[in-house]
């Protein structure tokens, strides 16, 4: 075997040469350039790398609400919601994506053995001495290993390989994105709910109310102290409550079994909830100077980003196409026809070859590619910039909503309790004769209105605060 060191030493003299071309090819392509957005005039800072931290943990924001109930629903939707389980299923899908890229870039190593058995006739084909002639048998063991290898030397499979990567970080933060958009979805839900509880008791109290006054008025009746009028006036008011109870009921309907599809539990069975919205505490007011920096976390501006990168090496691989590529293959074994004897220096074979390729003419078909590539790398830089000014005027939006909001609660609240004591009035001086039965019925009716609105107000503030977790991308403790 005196003679298998010096060929295994030239083959390894030429991968040596084959891993130095490598090494030292340069990769075409433009550098990525984060474009320049309204958001760095106005110093809202998306730009460091530490996003990528930020958004795979955007942080439980949904317990500050200090709600168990909330926190029970969100558990439950994590583990069972299927929009979930398809952006999950998507990552993995990236991921293999990005390892079938990456392996591109390393040799490819492949090994065969095969025995052949050969049986042959010494006479001419046709003649009588083929068919009493000696009949010879040759049996051939082969082992071969072989080895193809592309020299990336003008970065095309390294640009592959970055655009998969930034395919596979979208497809994370795009997760990412669902998963948050489910949590607020269940916590609106949950609030709707509340809401509706609370309208279907007003409702419900209301319809009582009004049966009072009706027994009112047509004791008045029987004495002779009012018409017949007011008494068709308190039940038409009476019946219109008393329709307003199955409405809220089946608003009431809907919104559990939207929330059960979340969670992914079967619509018409999912429990009633106790509590009432006028029985949940009010989120926690926004802290003073809320940094704008939390925005790099947001997910659809971090994924629009990446696509944009993941672009941008989608045109250096077009551009590496204009150039040589070069691909080395090699293979070596043994051959013999003892198996016993196949490990020898007369067994030896091996072959190697460098092959180089150069596109000469397409019909254009590359350089359009690049011109294509480039176009939608433009395409992209405006879709990112749009992202970024929509992310900016959602948190400023939310941020005022919920601010506003609560100034108009309290006025609200001042409403209701003006309402109340309004109703208490106007029943005392009916019966004394004092007012008339419209204006029994109209304070009854504002009353009602206070209360509805009031409990629509409370929801209406903790939507705000979900949507500025949104706007966000998380919750602003960081």
């Amino acid at each position: 075997m005196k003679n298998i060191m010096p060929i295994k030493n030239k083959i390894y003299y030429g991968l040596f040469l084959i891993s130095f071309c490598f090494l030292a090819g340069c990769s075409v392509g433009p550098k990525y350039k984060r474009p320049e957005t309204l958001a760095d005039k106005a110093g809202w800072t998306f730009g460091n790398r530490e996003y990528s931290k930020d958004t795979n943990n955007p942080g439980k924001w949904w317990e500050r609400f200090n709600d168990e109930t909330t926190n029970q629903l969100v558990r439950k939707a994590l583990e069972n919601n299927y929009d979930i389980k398809i952006a999950a299923a998507k990552v993995l899908q990236a991921q293999a994506q990005f390892k079938i890229a990456g392996g591109k870039l390393l040799p490819e190593i492949s090994a065969g053995s095969d025995s052949q058995l050969l049986r042959q006739n010494s006479g001419p084909p046709g003649s009588a001495l083929e068919k009493t002639g000696k009949v010879t048998k040759t049996r051939t063991y082969t082992d071969v290993f072989s080895i193809s290898y592309v020299v990336d030397l003008f970065g095309k499979l390294r640009h592959a390989k970055e655009s998969r990567l930034k395919a596979m970080l979208a497809a994370k933060v795009n997760e990412n994105a669902v998963i948050n958009s489910l949590i607020a979805s269940v916590i609106n839900s949950r609030i709707n709910i509340a809401v509706l509880q609370n309208r279907l008791d007003i409702a419900k109290a209301n319809a009582d109310s009004l049966a009072q006054t009706l027994n009112i008025v047509e004791e008045r009746y029987k004495l002779g102290l009012v018409g017949p009028v007011d008494v068709r006036l308190a039940r038409e008011n009476l019946a219109a409550a008393n329709a307003s109870v199955p409405a809220a009921k089946l608003s009431l309907k809907l919104a559990q079994n939207t929330l059960a599809t979340l969670i992914a539990a079967q619509p018409g069975r999912i429990e009633n909830f106790s509590d009432k919205m006028a029985e949940l505490p009010l989120p926690q007011i926004v802290p003073v100077g809320l940094p704008a920096t939390l925005l790099k976390r947001r997910p659809d501006v971090v994924e629009a980003e990446l696509k944009l990168e993941a672009q941008n090496e989608s045109i250096g691989e077009s551009i590496a196409s204009l150039y040589p590529s070069i691909t080395f293959t090699g293979s070596m074994g043994w051959k013999s026809n003892q198996s016993d004897s196949i490990f020898v220096d007369e067994a030896w074979l091996y072959s190697a070859l460098l092959s180089i390729s150069q596109p000469i003419f397409k019909g254009g078909q590359l350089k359009a590619q690049v011109e294509y590539d480039k176009a939608l790398f433009a395409e992209l830089a405006s879709v990112y910039s749009r992202t970024v000014i929509t992310a900016m005027q959602e948190v400023e939006d939310q941020a005022a909503t919920e601010d506003l909001l609560r100034q108009q609660l309290k006025y609200a609240q001042i409403r209701l309790e003006e309402a109340t004591a309004s109703v208490e009035l106007s029943r005392d001086r009916y019966k004394r004769g004092v007012e008339t039965i419209l204006t029994v019925l109209e304070s009854e009716r504002q009353k009602n209105t206070a209360e509805d609105s009031l409990a629509i107000l409370k929801g209406q503030i903790w939507n705000a605060r979900i949507n500025l977790f949104l706007a966000l991308g998380g919750d602003w403790t960081g």
